[in-house]
């Protein structure tokens, strides 16, 4: 594993970036070999240092071990901070490199590396590099990565339709639902706009903000102000309910969105559960997984 690991850094540091293909997030793999054949599966998410928000990963990887139990799944994080906190407290979870190597080792000959992401963001883009200077490498014979949960306009039609389902039942249509989004300096942020207005033609009271992007909490105050909205339901649109939606969103800080809503006027009512709680959310990483895994047919 050492060897390849050493290969990898070597070429990434020569590989330079492609765009993304149109219709397949990245495949591909070099040579031919007689090795029989061996298909893996492996999920990569940002991660999260929260133990209650397991749960998110834990209901991804049921659904994918239901719909493919015949395939070894493997995860991993892309987010190094988190993996080193998890570290501290004990936890060992690989990096896609890390990760890819070793399914090398064991011979996998097709990978279908399933970005766990909400948008083709940063992190994103980090891991198809990854995946790129595998390929170049030609140890697995295939790898296809599979895109991220909004990537096109089926995806945001299908993530529009699994909002409307889990907004609670006692919400009044005069109440608003705010959804918080991650946000990135990265140009896939304007996905989160997109949902907005899109989510907006069916209810003109769905907003949809982010921490770290546009549209910020400030916009979506006014916003409700505008509207004479004195009460909306505060929702992580991330797959998580992690430390963004504990104390960002739900905290009792200065600067969260509860204080900041608070301090408007708004009553506010948390959910704090995360989209990968929600089986209709699920199904759209799966249904990337599964067009990935067809590329090995």
């Amino acid at each position: 594993m050492q060897r390849a690991i050493g290969l990898l850094v070597l070429t990434m540091m020569l590989a330079v970036a492609l765009p993304m293909p149109a219709n397949d997030a990245a495949a591909g793999g070099y040579g031919h070999s007689s090795a029989p054949e061996k298909i893996g599966i492996l999920l990569v998410a940002f991660g999260s240092s929260e133990a209650s928000a397991q749960v998110s990963f834990e209901n991804i990887d049921k659904k994918v071990k239901t719909a493919y139990p015949g395939i070894p799944v493997r995860w991993a994080y892309t987010s190094h901070i988190i993996r080193a906190k998890l570290l501290k407290k004990g936890l060992h979870l690989d990096s896609p490199a890390v990760a890819l190597a070793k399914m090398q080792d064991e011979k996998f000959t097709h990978v279908a590396v399933q970005s766990l992401h909400t948008i083709g963001g940063e992190e994103f883009h980090d891991l198809r590099r990854t995946v790129e200077a595998f390929k170049t490498m030609g140890g697995i014979r295939r790898i296809v990565l599979g895109y991220p949960l909004i990537a096109e306009q089926t995806d945001m039609e299908r993530a529009v339709n699994a909002i409307m389902k889990v907004i609670p039942k006692s919400r009044r249509a005069d109440e608003a639902v705010v959804l918080m989004g991650h946000g990135t300096h990265h140009p896939a942020n304007a996905f989160y706009a997109a949902l907005m207005f899109q989510i907006q033609l069916k209810d003109p009271n769905i907003f949809v903000g982010t921490v770290e992007g546009y549209p910020g909490i400030g916009l979506i105050t006014d916003l409700l102000l505008q509207k004479k909205i004195d009460k909306a339901y505060l929702m992580p649109f991330m797959s998580v309910a992690g430390d963004h939606a504990k104390n960002d969103m739900a905290g009792e800080g200065d600067d969260s969105w509860k204080s900041v809503l608070s301090r408007a006027g708004i009553d506010c009512e948390v959910i704090l559960k995360g989209t990968a709680e929600y089986d209709d959310f699920v199904d759209i990483w799966v249904g990337h997984l599964t067009g990935s895994l067809n590329h090995f047919q």
